[in-house]
């Protein structure tokens, strides 16, 4: 009965002023039934001589309110959208509630994206490695994430989005073996490894310094991102992220049909994979409650968004590669035809630095698309042995 709650001490003071008797142990579930079916109440009535000469007006109602706006909780936030994926030798094991959690894969998109975009691969990656689970995310202002922007306090960046997956993971208490990023979650992915890190506590290694030491050792992957600052002028003449982000922010709601807006982008240059990759995050204006809307908007938290992007090209996670914790393991993936100036250096510095870059052939910036075979490949070692003996190929 919520939003129709009756005014309990009204009702007394009713019942009281007529003397009733005392209304039978069903009077409860007699009120329930009235509000669900009005024209079952003449039929009660005539059973309750005592409700015959009640006056139902004399019951206050409370008037119908919009519920409040969303109200920000810095200390517990809302846990954003996720779902696991888990090998066939998870799904039908027996696992204690108290027992250890099978080995975690977290996968994170890019911006635009959603974790809708990795179920594919993760599929693959659990086919492999039956005995691997995969927890997809959307991260903050991303897939259905976007609906929580009025709870999950700012800034809107690259650390809260980590942040908000690492308390994922302590809600779920799980330890991820492996954290695998694309792009603009190429940068969580690390900022994750470089917090859970910062979480540890020290050891002595019989030095003047301390070591930090993780519990058990973790993989990071990341897929086709620079662990510098990122410039979009860098990133090739189209489909640049910072142009698309300021192209939708221009682009007038509703959208006619999501065709319109493939359309409107290629004319205005972009790929038509990137046109269409687009469109598949608008909504009908109806998800957002609007009855009487037409057309489509977005599923996304775009201005949240924009704010992220920012943050992701400003950042720099070059003192993290240069002193992970104990434990963290880096590996980079770059595109043969990667939009990113891989030819600037970076690559150099960062297998200096002790890790390592994988090149993956026949693919651009969609490495999990463009060659997922390849990319399975080059991840399988990670997982601690050879894939199943379907999954390898010939």
């Amino acid at each position: 009965m919520t939003g129709h709650t009756l005014n309990i001490s009204t009702q007394k003071t009713a019942m009281s002023a007529t003397k009733l008797a005392p209304a039978p142990p069903t009077s409860s579930r007699f009120w329930q039934h009235h509000h669900h079916c009005p024209n079952h109440r003449h039929h009660a009535v005539s059973r309750n001589p005592a409700l015959r000469i009640m006056n139902i007006s004399s019951i206050e109602r409370p008037t119908q309110q919009p519920p409040p706006p969303p109200q920000l909780n810095q200390q517990h936030p809302p846990l954003i959208a996720h779902e696991l994926i888990q090998g066939n030798l998870v799904r039908f094991s027996n696992i204690a509630p108290s027992g250890r959690h099978p080995p975690t894969i977290v996968l994170v998109h890019g911006i635009l994206g959603s974790r809708r975009n990795m179920q594919s691969f993760a599929r693959r990656l659990v086919e492999g490695f039956p005995s691997w689970q995969v927890l997809l995310v959307d991260l903050r202002c991303h897939g259905d994430s976007a609906n929580l922007h009025h709870t999950l306090p700012p800034p809107h960046n690259v650390a809260s989005a980590a942040a908000d997956v690492l308390r994922l993971l302590g809600a779920l208490k799980m330890f991820p073996e492996v954290l695998i990023g694309h792009s603009f979650g190429g940068k969580v992915v690390m900022t994750m490894a470089e917090q859970f890190g910062n979480g540890v506590n020290t050891r002595n290694n019989n030095s003047t310094k301390t070591k930090k030491s993780l519990p058990r050792p973790v993989r990071v992957w990341v897929l086709d991102s620079l662990p510098g600052e990122v410039r979009s002028s860098e990133m090739g003449g189209t489909d640049r992220p910072a142009d698309l982000i300021t192209t939708l922010q221009q682009y007038p709601l509703p959208v006619e049909s999501r065709s319109t807006l493939v359309t409107q982008l290629e004319r205005r240059g972009f790929s038509p994979a990137v046109a269409n990759w687009a469109a598949t995050n608008l909504v009908p204006s109806t998800a957002r409650g609007n009855s009487s809307g037409s057309g489509y908007i977005w599923g996304f938290d775009l201005k949240g968004i924009a704010s992220m992007y920012r943050s992701y090209e400003t950042s720099s996670l070059w003192e993290f590669l240069e002193g992970p914790a104990e434990g963290i393991k880096v590996d980079f993936v770059r595109a043969e035809r990667s939009t990113f100036r891989w030819g600037g250096g970076d690559g150099e510095r960062i297998v200096a630095l002790g890790h390592r870059v994988h090149v993956l052939g026949d693919s651009g910036h969609w490495v999990h698309t463009d060659n997922p075979d390849g990319l399975f490949d080059i991840l399988a070692p990670s997982f601690g042995g050879q894939p199943d003996l379907h999954m390898q190929r010939r």
